[in-house]
């Protein structure tokens, strides 16, 4: 019989190793079948959390967060494509573009959370990262935000009415600080059993190795 895990990944749609991590942890996932049955959820973390309306040409934001050039940029770039291709998600050839604000998308993704149908959050933090990774859309905009909802099959006028409005602001703040408090302080986080910590866009063996581990503990 499977074990059952809960499983949170704390993540942003801004981190291009959350996407890495995520198609990891699914590859991992898969491979378990049968040993494994996962309850998954995802939990808002922002990197940008001051980032103005329009956002920030990303060398630049890079540059003054990190201190990195452009050549740097462009190698790292081309490592995290190549690990988006191991566990197939395929980045924007030509990077983001801009960095932008996710704190309404990750609303949307407490709302399908909380009010979805099973699988709907997971099924729209896919689509807000190939969105924002994957076509370098200007993920701030309800245009764009009420696309990726629709086309994971979720209510968009219900969309439409939180985004006009502070639904689930103070919840998501509150997610957010708790998780910062407890000591995440870069993304992606994955952890499992409210107690076990896998820090950073792992490998699937990675994964499957640590939850095939916590999964025998636990029978």
């Amino acid at each position: 019989m499977a074990a059952t895990l809960k499983i949170d990944f704390v993540s942003d749609i801004a981190c291009p190793w959350c996407a890495v991590g995520l198609g990891a942890l699914e590859q991992a996932l898969d491979q378990l079948k049968g040993e494994v049955q996962a309850q998954l959820h995802f939990q808002p973390f922002e990197l940008n959390p001051n980032m103005a309306p329009g956002g920030q040409d990303l060398s630049e934001h890079l540059t003054q967060k990190y201190g990195s050039t452009p050549e740097q940029q462009a190698q790292i770039r081309a490592n995290i494509s190549a690990r988006g291709e191991e566990v197939g998600f395929k980045f924007n050839p030509g990077g983001r573009g801009r960095v932008y604000n996710t704190f309404n998308a990750h609303r949307l993704l407490h709302w399908a959370g909380v009010k979805g149908p099973e699988g709907s959050q997971h099924a729209l933090k896919r689509a807000l990262l190939e969105s924002y990774q994957g076509r370098a859309e200007a993920v701030e905009t309800n245009e764009v935000l009420l696309a990726v909802v629709a086309s994971v099959g979720l209510d968009v006028a219900e969309a439409q009415n939180i985004l006009s409005s502070d639904i689930y602001s103070q919840e998501v703040r509150e997610i957010e600080q708790f998780y910062q408090q407890a000591g995440i302080h870069s993304v992606p986080a994955v952890i499992i059993n409210d107690k076990h910590l896998i820090s950073g866009g792992q490998p699937a063996a990675v994964f499957a190795q640590a939850l095939r581990q916590i999964a025998s503990d636990q029978v």
